[in-house]
């Protein structure tokens, strides 16, 4: 079993953007894998007083991780550092982007282990390919 570590945006998100995608990864990992979702710790509205608890705690967590499933469908800095650091820590990391592969980034498929089209297609390379 691996834990797998849920990377998206967050910061100026709505519940529905935050929780949706994770609630449908949870899903189809948790019959085989741990996931660790850092929504359980929602500090939208308080990142001003909390920032570094945030990151701080974040860290924690991602270093608690084996792999890293990465909501690319937007930019946001907290998933681009997470990717980073999850990148240095030697994680593999899997993107789901939602749009035509040939338009991501050098930069985020460069830290990447594999980009994905779609959220399922994404958790089934982790549930196939890695193991724990």
């Amino acid at each position: 079993m691996l834990n797998v570590y849920l990377a998206g945006p967050i910061n100026g998100c709505t519940d529905e953007e935050c929780k949706a995608w994770r609630a449908e990864a949870r899903r189809m990992l948790e019959p085989i894998h741990a996931v660790i979702d850092p929504m359980d710790f929602d500090c939208r509205g308080l990142e001003d007083h909390m920032a570094c608890d945030i990151v701080k705690h974040d860290l924690m967590r991602l270093d608690q991780a084996d792999i890293v499933l990465v909501n690319a469908q937007r930019p946001s800095w907290g998933t681009a550092m997470e990717l980073v650091y999850a990148r240095q820590g030697g994680k593999p990391a899997i993107a789901f982007v939602g749009l035509p592969r040939g338009s991501v980034s050098p930069w985020l498929r460069g830290h990447l282990s594999k980009v994905c089209g779609t959220l399922e297609q994404a958790c089934f390379e982790i549930v196939n390919f890695y193991q724990g």
